[in-house]
């Protein structure tokens, strides 16, 4: 991915007229960072070195674009529109307030497997409130704000709990749940039944799901934890997300985290899963919260007094949250951190699996160790196309989800591979170009013998183009006079591409007017090839060659009618 940036930032970034602009537009920056993978911090370092800079105000607003556009893709998958997602202002938690609404009781929010009773206190729509009396029908889109509730709504960087609230006679699907000034806003859809205010109603948690939710939060308290070990107190939280698919943690550091270090913090986190250490929750005054010893607090984060703590084990982590854990850091099972990458300037950004995504992740890795072990064990000098087969299974690698750490020590045993096949190749290639060599030079020498001006053959180079220059050079000690082409399919028989190459000697053509670029041009353009060069010298390829005999034919006949032979 980095090699596609730098080509797109050198062809479609540095090749601006300086005159019109020396700044990297905040499009072209994100496409680099989103499209093609490439850190913005990069992007900033070749912009200086090329005496430009980049639009970061356009780059934040395209990120910020993007955030929408995933916003809206997140409230399609919950079944909302664009922009159909509930909100509650100032103005509306007032008017709640002032109506005597009291603030939703949260406090069932940490408690598991159990429905939690509650009184319907209010009704939101995109309309506003609705008013006592008005009912609320199957399929609308609604926000009930309740007396009580026992789901975990969207905070400190973890997704919401979803489930649904049960009424009389029908249900409300729930797809997003925030708070606003202390209310608690459920908001989805009526599948069925309808509802009005002061309805009782049942909160009915999805707590199948939050147990892939909860591990997700813990073991980012751990790899917080971890990453301090690994990389020194200067490591500090820049932001995270838990959901029940994946975890991702921003930091600060300055440069990406090597193989061994990802390794270390990876190995970290699942030692403390290995010692089953318990995750306890307790809420103290603000002060005596900040006095513990190795407490962590997201920098720039206002905290509520009395404050929420949450412990790993006896020091593993001590952080303040008011998210929902496990009990035992054995419950996350499983930990896979699968990417380490930049985001923004100074920012990394890791993410992690647990659970059975980890597991997926880890089966993938052995599936991948096994592949490369078969891969080393293949003797290169028997094998051609070794080096191919190695390439198939690093494109496969780099698309598979898996433990980071490994999958850099696997790219780097598939690339040695690689190199083995090539080198192998090379070899194999020398022979076969020696033994082309002794055949080209007995052809040209009958050739001579035959009175022959012209002369193509079937080569054995693979499309080697320094083969071909030692082919050429060939031609000329023996015939210096004789015009030649010779053509060489990369793997005989394969259909895949085909070297082409012509020489033309001056005397022919000051006699004829037969050039070697109109020669292969010829060729080519009946084969679907292209190439160039000069009248004396010239080269090309076929990229599909179906029938190299048909190309050689063509050559023939071409020359034949150029030189009279």
């Amino acid at each position: 991915m980095l090699d596609r940036g730098i080509k797109y930032f050198d062809e479609e970034v540095k090749v601006d007229d300086p005159a019109d602009s020396k700044v990297v537009t905040g499009d072209k920056a994100f496409y680099l960072y989103d499209t093609l993978g490439f850190p913005i911090d990069l992007t900033e370092l070749m912009a200086e070195e090329a005496g430009m800079t980049v639009d970061a105000p356009g780059f934040r607003a395209e990120m910020e674009s993007q955030k929408q556009r995933s916003r809206d893709a997140r409230s399609a998958a919950k079944g909302l529109a664009a922009g159909e997602r509930l909100e509650l202002i100032a103005e509306q938690t007032a008017r709640l307030a002032d109506g005597g609404v009291e603030v939703t009781d949260d406090g069932r929010k940490y408690a598991w497997d159990e429905v939690v009773g509650a009184k319907v206190e209010a009704i939101f729509t995109s309309g506003g409130f609705l008013k006592e009396g008005e009912v609320a029908e199957n399929g609308s889109v609604v926000g009930l704000v309740l007396d009580k509730s026992s789901f975990y709504p969207e905070a400190g960087g973890q997704d919401a709990d979803l489930g649904t609230i049960s009424f009389e006679g029908g249900e409300l699907v729930i797809n997003d749940v925030q708070v606003y000034g202390g209310y608690v806003l459920h908001s989805g859809v009526i599948s069925e039944g309808s509802i009005s205010v002061g309805s009782a109603a049942e909160c009915r948690v999805d707590y199948d799901r939050r147990r892939d939710v909860a591990p997700n939060h813990s073991m980012t308290h751990v790899l917080n934890a971890a990453l301090r070990e690994v990389l020194g107190e200067g490591c500090d939280q820049r932001g995270s997300q838990c959901n029940d698919e994946k975890l991702r943690f921003d930091f600060s550091h300055k440069k990406a985290m090597t193989a061994a270090q990802l390794k270390d913090a990876e190995a970290y986190v699942r030692d403390a899963i290995d010692r089953s250490l318990p995750v306890t929750a307790e809420v103290m005054p603000l002060d005596d919260a900040k006095a513990l010893p190795g407490v962590r607090a997201l920098f720039g984060e206002v905290y509520p007094d009395p404050v929420r703590v949450v412990r790993v084990g006896d020091d593993s982590s001590v952080e303040f949250c008011g998210g929902t854990h496990v009990s035992n850091t054995a419950d996350a099972e499983a930990f896979v951190l699968t990417e380490e990458t930049a985001v923004a300037k100074g920012i990394r950004r890791i993410t992690a699996l647990t659970r059975d995504a980890a597991k997926k992740a880890v089966a993938e890795g052995e599936k991948f160790e096994g592949r490369t072990a078969a891969l080393e064990s293949i003797d290169a000098d028997a094998t051609p196309d070794l080096d191919k087969r190695a390439g198939a299974v690093r494109k496969d690698l780099d698309a598979a989800e898996l433990s980071a750490a490994l999958k850099s020590e696997l790219r780097a045993r598939i690339e040695a591979v690689q190199k083995k096949g090539i080198d192998a190749k090379k070899r194999l290639l020398a022979g076969r170009v020696d033994k082309c060599l002794n055949v080209v030079k007995a052809d040209v020498e009958q050739a001579l013998a035959d009175g022959k001006k012209s002369l193509v053959l079937n080569l054995d180079i693979g499309a080697d183009s320094k083969a071909s220059q030692k082919v050429i050079k060939a031609v000329q000690k023996i015939a210096p006079e004789l015009a030649f082409m010779g053509v060489s399919e990369e793997e005989v028989g394969s259909g895949g591409k085909a070297l082409c190459f012509a020489i033309v000697p001056e005397a022919v053509m000051e006699a004829t007017g037969f050039k070697a670029n109109v020669w292969l041009k010829d060729v080519l353009d009946a084969a679907g090839g292209r190439g160039g060069g000069k009248p004396g010298n010239a080269q090309g390829q076929v990229p599909n060659c179906e029938d190299v005999e048909a190309i050689i034919a063509n050559a023939e006949s071409f020359a034949n009618d150029a030189v009279a032979v």
